[in-house]
């Protein structure tokens, strides 16, 4: 069983509250009474006033409240149990968090076109799971394989130049990294996703895809930035305080360079694609995940809860309705029974 909306709980603190109300009230008539006269004289000005029926009425609105708290949370209860059958592929995003990423050349810059692009491939996905690694001069391991989605898009978000303290881009540490996210000897389907500017300062990025190739792993690039290229703005609580520069204190250019990132596609037979327009980004990666085989990698049994809020919310206006025509008389084929042992 599991409770829907427990935020209501709350709300059954209100009994106690209201049975508290009732004896402060019944213990100020019997004072206002005794202050009127004697208590068995005031009785019998009102023989056929019941002492029991205003208890059972308390009982009864308690009820009803009670049952209409329960059914605001909603009880679920596990009725059904299915096999889940789950296929999909092992994704791992590798994403440039180099400083050239700050650029502006594409809105608002590279590196937050990269997480939207990451984010709307993420919506697309079924029961894939995913990874994600983060890089520029090192590569750094973001999030391990997980189906959670909701936890990789937070992780994605925290994803700055400040996360990788070696600057620069290396491409080859990202590929390398990457490769460790999946099993060798698993038949699931491995595919990267690496997100960058190009602009790679290291050597032998070729040569790690041709290695990540031989476990059956596939490589897609996408390039963020344009030819032309732009500053890289350094900012202070979002305002611009200077621009990066070189060794020679000559502003940094930073441009886009498609020519590496196609190379390491070609190694492992992926694909490259421009980043700058996110639909068509969208639109071949679907296509692409169309085309990969994909793999039973998690078979597991669920428990299909169905909410039981009518059941309650029912019984309530039941008894509030049966409330409504309970008079506090003394009912007289009850009161000829006398099973309260009340006088008549």
């Amino acid at each position: 069983m599991e409770l829907d909306e427990k935020k209501y709980l709350y709300l059954l603190l209100i009994i106690p509250i209201v049975v508290l109300i009732y004896f402060y009230n019944l213990y100020w008539k019997r004072k206002k009474q005794r202050e009127f006269g004697d208590l068995e004289l005031v009785k019998q000005l009102a023989p056929n006033r019941s002492s029991f029926k205003p208890v059972f009425k308390l009982i009864l609105m308690l009820l009803a409240f009670t049952a209409l708290i329960v059914g605001l949370i909603n009880p679920k209860i596990g009725t059904k149990m299915e096999t889940v059958k789950r296929e999909g592929i092992d994704i791992v995003f590798a994403m440039d968090v180099s400083k050239s990423m700050l650029a502006e050349d594409v809105a608002p810059n590279r590196l937050e076109k990269s997480k939207q692009i990451v984010s709307q491939i993420i919506n697309q996905l079924g029961s894939d799971r995913i990874g994600i690694v983060a890089y520029a001069g090192s590569a750094f391991p973001l999030l391990p394989i997980t189906s959670d989605y909701s936890v990789a898009k937070m992780f994605l978000q925290t994803m700055s130049p400040d996360i990788v303290s070696s600057q620069g881009t290396s491409l080859d540490e990202a590929i390398k990294l990457s490769t460790n996210y999946f099993d060798e000897k698993s038949k699931t389907s491995k595919l990267l996703i690496l997100i960058s500017d190009g602009e790679d300062h290291s050597d032998g990025a070729e040569v790690a895809a041709e290695e990540a190739k031989k476990i059956g792993m596939k490589i897609i690039t996408i390039g963020i930035g344009t030819e032309k290229g732009a500053t890289i703005p350094l900012k202070v609580n979002g305002v611009v305080q200077s621009f990066q520069r070189d060794n020679n204190n000559e502003i940094v250019i930073t441009k886009m360079s498609e020519d590496g990132l196609k190379a390491i596609a070609k190694a492992t037979n992926g694909g490259y694609v421009n980043g700058n327009n996110t639909k068509v980004v969208i639109d071949y990666i679907k296509n692409a995940l169309d085309n990969i085989q994909k793999t039973e990698f998690e078979s597991t049994q669920m428990a299909e809860f169905q909410s039981q809020f009518q059941w309650f919310l029912g019984f309530a206006f039941f008894l509030l309705f049966l409330d409504v025509f309970l008079l506090e008389r003394k009912t007289k084929w009850v009161s000829s029974l006398n099973l309260f042992n009340e006088k008549k």
